[in-house]
């Protein structure tokens, strides 16, 4: 991994995460890089500007002026190949997407012409607060690259999302994107279903289901994450992603999201269907609200494109496909047998029997089922680790068809 010669401006803001920061400088000059810091007068109550000044081998910046000296952010920002802004409080965000300028680290912000990325830092609640989101939607809009926070303990004491990534991480994400091409999935195109169908009764009811989306959009910037470049065909639901590299279509019954599978799968060399597709719809939508007139109401259900049966189908060599299979009994058999019956490479396997696991949780438990390697049984964890595991493993099956 190396950053030989890549000029960064590190801008801290004030978090708690801001003691990792001195590691992360120390890892970035590990590689190559030459680092020179900012920080906001929040940043110094959590970390010395004397130790990043050690480990940068640079003065660190934090006044416009310093003495009858002027920082010349304009200068600072011309300099840079690329600004890391790490960790990224959310009110540092909010300034940065309003272009607010109260501050040198704002200040040189506004000067850089070289790409920035934000490493957030905050609690859950913040973080999944329509302000901050709006905000983060913002910067993503105008091109800035957001590192994916970490889950896991909080200051506040509490487990969740916010965490800033760790500069182990942090490196890992500047490294490949200096060198995309180190990725194992660069250049290749990836298709992912996620969410649920909803099968229109009349106007203003549907045959549902429960998914949220949550675990096709965790594999969607999972794949995005090793280089390729996704189609997230996303049924209905709040959960959504903004990531780089990932293009969201959203879709509302199973017939689109069909046809939408079906139009896009022979451009790809991966199909991940995660999306829960309702099996059954109704025969006939009604052109108007069904009125309440009887104790009972009937309705003539058929059933809905089978998308991964018909995907494997048409499935070519060097093409892998996987499904999902939620299970309530006899789910290793079943799952078994819908590996076989749909010409699938891979499924994932998920039982309503195990506590933490299904729809909803921001966790899953699962178990990768192939054709010629032993069961893949994971523990507990979140989807971004779920996900991260069953991309690992598209990566190793792609490596078999291909072994050049």
């Amino acid at each position: 991994m190396s950053l030989k010669g890549k000029k960064i401006v590190l801008g801290i803001s004030g978090s708690i995460a801001a003691y990792k920061t001195p590691h992360l400088v120390r890892l970035l000059v590990k590689a190559g890089a030459q680092v020179r810091v900012i920080t906001t007068p929040a940043a110094n109550s959590f970390v010395s500007p004397l130790s990043l000044a050690t480990v940068s081998k640079n003065p660190v910046w934090h006044n416009v002026s310093q003495g009858d000296e002027w920082n010349n952010h304009v200068e600072l920002g011309l300099w840079a190949d690329l600004m890391l802004i790490a960790p990224c409080s959310a009110n540092t965000m909010a300034k940065l997407a309003l272009g607010i300028c109260d501050n040198l680290l704002c200040a040189v912000y506004l000067s850089a012409r070289c790409p920035v990325m934000l490493a957030p830092a905050m609690d859950e609640d913040m973080w999944k607060h329509s302000a901050v989101q709006h905000n983060l939607q913002m910067l993503l809009q105008q091109g800035k690259l957001i590192i994916p926070v970490a889950h896991g303990e909080l200051a506040s004491g509490l487990i969740g999302e916010g965490r800033m990534a760790e500069p182990e991480a942090i490196v890992n994400f500047i490294s490949h994107f200096f060198n995309p091409q180190r990725l194992p999935l660069h250049g290749m195109q990836a298709l992912v279903t996620a969410g649920p169908t909803y099968e229109r009764i009349d106007p203003v009811r549907f045959i549902g289901n429960f998914s949220t989306g949550k675990m096709g959009i965790a594999l969607a910037e999972a794949l995005a994450a090793m280089g390729a470049k996704v189609l997230l065909i996303k049924g209905p639901g709040a959960a959504h992603t903004h990531k780089e590299g990932i293009t969201t279509v959203q879709v509302e019954s199973a017939e689109q999201m069909y046809s939408q599978a079906m139009q896009a799968f022979p451009k790809v060399s991966i199909a991940v269907l995660s999306a829960a597709v309702a099996d059954y719809k109704p025969a006939q939508i009604a052109d108007n609200k069904i009125k309440k007139s009887g104790d009972t109401l009937d309705l003539r259900l058929v059933k809905t494109p089978d998308i991964l049966a018909s995907l494997g189908k048409v499935k070519t060599a060097g093409q892998v496909l996987v499904g999902f299979a939620l299970e309530t009994s006899n789910e290793l058999e079943n799952a078994q047998q819908k590996l076989k019956a749909k010409n699938a490479d891979m499924i994932v396997l998920n039982s309503l029997n195990d506590e933490g696991a299904g729809f909803g949780h921001d966790t899953n438990k699962i178990t990768l089922i192939t054709h010629h390697k032993p069961l893949m049984p994971l523990p507990l964890q979140t989807k971004a680790l779920a996900a991260e595991a069953i991309v690992n493993q598209i990566v190793a099956l792609l490596h078999e068809q291909n072994p050049s």
